[in-house]
């Protein structure tokens, strides 16, 4: 078991805590195996009735995963070591959504990427004023992943499909208003909040809602009108469109982020969005997920991606294609070609 995350049963209450402070409790390959290990040691004991996840300390719930390992297993070993990296983190995301008792996740802090794979399969989401959500994969040259194809899609109006081409970051009322958490405690409530989950994890709904307090007014919802009109395109060059034409300042800045991503991360999400609602269960998400994560590593755009915001910390990325019209159907398609059969993304036996 990695020192990386600590495991503890206070009683009927299994606690998962992600210690990885210094990197904001970003996840490794052996986070992720520790975690579905200690999950599945709960999965079938009587005596669990709930779990909690959390981080120790630090200011992030979890700000992602190990990117930068990733970049180096692109460069130096063709990708094995990430691809094993995202086959064990799709297994974590996927066994959480399918789990039998109930999850709570505390996001409180930096919640990015693989924390967003860790929390939004919970069936209680408890987001705080320290909250801070994103997918903020466009501007790696990857793309929106760990269920992101599941749940973005399902939000309200295109809210969804805004947080996967800006990158936008949500504070913790934008995060309940839109039903990314299910509720909303001041940080100083949290240590009494599990402390009575712990005693009555029977109880849970009604501590919870004992605890919550009234969230601020969200600023997102007073963007809804423009996200649900500018973003209704269903390809990029639309939705670009969209915005350049219309006048107001908002819309420009939105634009701006839209064009800073990498254009076939943008294309690769709304293709993956297009087809949500037609995949059968999570399974079959995280499979085409596993598939464009595999082909998405080796493009030049990753490694370019992490380079500019990571490594050089320049923030000038330089796309190939550099533009949406570059982003063509073949290119699309050699992204999101099934694998060879020995290859495929396979959820945990439970």
């Amino acid at each position: 078991m990695t020192r990386e995350v600590l495991t503890h049963r206070h009683g009927p209450v299994g606690h998962i805590s992600l210690s990885r402070p210094k990197a904001l409790h970003s996840l490794t390959r052996p986070m992720c195996l520790a975690m579905s290990e200690k999950l599945l040691e709960w999965h079938d004991d009587a005596g669990i009735e709930a779990v909690i996840i959390d981080h120790a300390e630090g200011r992030g719930f979890c700000a992602g995963g190990d990117v930068a390992l990733v970049r180096r297993s692109a460069l130096e070993d063709g990708g094995e070591t990430g691809r094993a990296f995202f086959h064990a983190e799709y297994r974590l995301n996927h066994l959480l959504f399918t789990y039998p008792k109930p999850v709570l996740a505390f996001m409180d802090g930096v919640t990015m990427g693989g924390g967003v794979g860790l929390a939004l399969p919970a069936k209680y989401r408890i987001a705080t004023e320290n909250t801070l959500f994103a997918m903020p994969e466009g501007a790696i040259g990857l793309f929106p992943d760990v269920g992101a194809g599941w749940y973005l899609p399902r939000l309200p109006g295109q809210v969804g499909k805004f947080l996967a081409l800006t990158g936008a970051r949500l504070d913790g009322s934008e995060c309940l208003w839109a039903g990314l958490a299910t509720h909303y405690l001041p940080g100083s409530s949290l240590a009494e909040a599990k402390a009575r989950i712990i005693a009555e994890p029977g109880d849970t709904d009604r501590i919870l809602a004992d605890l919550s307090e009234e969230a601020p007014k969200p600023r997102l919802a007073g963007n809804k009108e423009r996200i649900d009109r500018l973003f209704a395109g269903d390809t990029l060059e639309e939705i670009q469109a969209a915005l350049s034409a219309d006048p107001s300042d908002w819309a420009a800045k939105e634009l701006k982020a839209v064009r800073s991503k990498c254009p076939a991360s943008a294309k690769v999400a709304l293709r993956q969005f297009a087809g949500s609602a037609s995949r059968a269960d999570f399974a079959e998400e995280m499979e085409l997920e596993y598939r464009i994560a595999s082909r998405m590593i080796m493009r030049p755009d990753f490694a370019e991606g992490v380079r500019a915001v990571l490594v050089d910390k320049d923030g000038s990325p330089e796309w190939n294609p550099a533009s949406a019209e570059g982003v063509t159907e073949t290119i699309l398609e050699a992204i999101f070609a099934p694998l060879p059969l020995g290859d495929r993304w396979e959820p945990i036996p439970t």
